[in-house]
């Protein structure tokens, strides 16, 4: 049985078609069923829907054969036993530097002001800032980052920004670009030993697909 993890929402619904170049079709819907492992029309693959941030975990220590996590993800988590064998080339993103409209980030940064940022990208964040030379104090959130610095929590945030809308709603502006971030294809390295037979014809209608 091959153990497929993916989370909810935009990469599952992007990752879809590549599945189906494989010849695998999901028989339940994961945002309407309560399920969550999901049967697929192949009995030999199952799906199992677990947070985005937690499909690294799940494949690392075995509990899923193959994963898909977005950069963002595999990079903050760290990649001790994953193989990642290629780029989907979905759910494609930025990360970015964002501050109020009226914040001169450049001028603080000539300055050498020390920023108070929020994110919960804390690994890319520290090695961004430290890069520039900048000290910063780093603010861990889960979520609604564009409200750090409007309630005066934080000077700036490093977040995901896709088209802007939710900066641009909130009176923010991104400044500053961290990297492109899309989603990429994981395996348990031993699992790929063990079970290339089965997995192999996926890897290869994944890439297929992609290109």
């Amino acid at each position: 049985m091959i153990t497929i993890a993916l989370s909810k929402g935009r990469i599952f619904e992007e990752t879809t078609p590549l599945l189906a170049a494989a010849g695998i079709r999901a028989l339940e819907d994961p945002e309407s069923s309560r399920k969550l492992i999901l049967p697929t029309n192949r009995d030999d693959v199952r799906l199992i829907i677990v947070r985005a941030t937690d499909v690294p975990t799940y494949v690392q220590y075995g509990a899923a054969d193959l994963g898909i996590a977005g950069k963002d993800v595999l990079d903050e988590h760290g990649c001790e036993g994953l193989y990642q064998p290629l780029d989907l080339q979905i759910a494609k993103c930025k990360m970015m530097v964002a501050v109020r409209d009226d914040f001169d980030y450049e001028a603080s940064i000539r300055q050498g002001a020390r920023l108070k940022v929020v994110t919960k990208y804390v690994k890319a964040a520290r090695e961004h800032f430290a890069a520039k030379g900048m000290h910063v104090d780093l603010i861990k959130l889960y979520g609604s980052m564009e409200l750090g610095p409007l309630v005066g929590l934080a000077d700036a945030i490093v977040d995901l920004v896709s088209t802007g809308a939710t900066l641009r709603a909130n009176n923010l502006k991104a400044v500053e670009e961290i990297g492109h971030i899309s989603s990429r294809l994981i395996v348990n390295q031993a699992s790929l030993k063990l079970n290339r037979p089965l997995l192999q014809p996926i890897l290869d209608a994944f890439s297929g697909a992609v290109k």
